[in-house]
This record gives structure tokens, sequence and C-alpha cells, in this order.
């Protein structure tokens, strides 16, 4: 099986990153062209198509990561057939723009954690073996309606975000004196301890947040300063301001 990837920017460097830390052989992916394409090509020894119909021709699998905007004429006119996938990483562009038949097409999005083998990937519909792998990037988060996937893919922003926090709540900590270098793992591996707990469990959030808000305590102490300066509406309201723009309702 051949994986190919159009569109060799930051996003696919990550994702190819993970595939070949996942054990797949260069020599099952193929790049096209363009981009950092030449520079990972000599750098892990995968190979080049000579431009997209090529790619298309040879590729079983096509992974999609260009800019939004450039996704529908990135993959119109190929020589797409039955029986091949096209995986698209394009935030905000629908299905319906992506002629891509008799090709089955899917959209996911992947977080740059792919190099790591561990990122949360989102996708619609769940088409194999497209899905296999995505799952060699980390855990695939099945939806059940495009929609929902807009919803979902707030979460890449959410990413980002986060690692703001890490970056800020690092950067204090150091400032007060702490040693950087452990400030800076102490914050990150917070989050991904926060994060693993509610994820390996069914219990609700709300109760694990609960039993870490001792009356009193510095945990409450900090939620009600962050309550007071308006944190929980600034992040709804960017959260919503994402989901305006990718569902096309925003030009913000």
């Amino acid at each position: 099986m051949i994986v190919g990837i159009i569109g060799v920017g930051h996003l696919a460097a990550s994702i190819l990153s993970g595939l070949l830390r996942a054990g797949v052989e260069p020599a099952s992916i193929l790049l096209s062209p363009r981009g950092q394409a030449h520079a990972l090509s000599a750098r892990w020894g995968i190979p080049l198509a000579v431009d997209n119909d090529d790619l298309v021709t040879r590729a079983d699998i096509v992974l999609l990561s260009v800019r939004p905007v450039d996704a529908p004429a990135a993959i119109a006119d190929l020589p797409w057939r039955a029986g091949q996938t096209l995986v698209s990483f394009c935030a905000g562009v629908t299905i319906s723009h992506l002629e891509a038949g008799p090709a089955r097409v899917m959209r996911a999005m992947p977080l740059t954690a792919a190099s790591i083998n561990a990122s949360p990937t989102v996708c619609f519909p769940a088409v194999e073996p497209a899905i296999g792998v995505l799952k060699k990037l980390g855990p695939v988060i099945p939806l059940g309606s495009e929609d929902e996937f807009e919803i979902a893919t707030v979460n890449a922003a959410v990413y980002g975000w986060a690692q703001d926090l890490i970056r800020q709540s690092a950067d204090w900590a150091t400032a007060q004196g702490g040693d950087a270098v452990a400030m800076r793992k102490l914050a990150a591996l917070t989050f991904v301890a926060a994060g693993r707990l509610i994820a390996e469990t069914d219990r609700p959030m709300e109760t694990l947040i609960g039993e870490l808000v001792t009356p009193g305590g510095i945990t409450e102490l900090g939620l009600d300063v962050l309550a007071s300066e308006g944190q929980p509406q600034a992040w709804q309201a960017a959260c919503d301001t994402v989901l305006l723009r990718l569902s096309g309702r925003s030009k913000a």
C-alpha cells in the first residue's frame, strides 16, 4: 500500500515523522514535489512523485495537507479511481467541496503531536484502510457526522491554546525563581496528567474537578480568580469564533 501526501508543510512533516517512527517503510510513502518535500525526501529517503497526477496514479491513500483555500484546486482533474481514499486535513473544507470521485473521501484532523505518535485524530467518515494509517499517529476518534467533525476541529485550535497555557505557566514559575528546564517539564507533564485522568475514566468531569477543589484551597482560589477575570467567557468566545470561521459564517 502506497500513502501519498499532497502539501508537504509543517503538519505533513509531523505526520511523516510519526509514520516512520511507527515503522512505515519510506518506500511506501510518496511525496508531492513541493514545499518541504525535497528536503524531507533527502533526509528520510522518501520517494518524490513527478507531480500530483503521478502521485494519485501510484498511491492507494492520498493525504491532503494544503492550505484550505487551495484544497479544491489541488485535487481537481486528477486520476482518482475506485478503491482509493482521499484523506483531507484541510480545516473547514467540506466533503462536498472535495471532488475526488470515484475515490472515497474522508476528513481527519491530526495534530503535530503525530510526530511522536501522540495525536488524537478525529475523522469522518471512518474509512478503512485509511483509519489504520491514522492509528499509527495516535488514537483515532471516529465521529458520526460532518457537523460533529466541524465542532471537533475546534480542538485543533485548543491544542495550540493549551501549549500557550503551558508556556505561560512555565514562564511564570521561572520568573519566580524556578529552574527553567524543570518548570517547563513540570508544566507540560501536569497538563498531560490532567488530560490522561479525564481520558482514561468515564467518571463525570465535574466530579473529577470537584474532588480537586477543597473549600478554601488553592485550586478553588485560582478558579475563583479566573472566573472573576472572565476566563470561562473568553474561552467560550474563542471556541465560538473558531467554529464560525470553520463553518464559513465569519470572515474574522
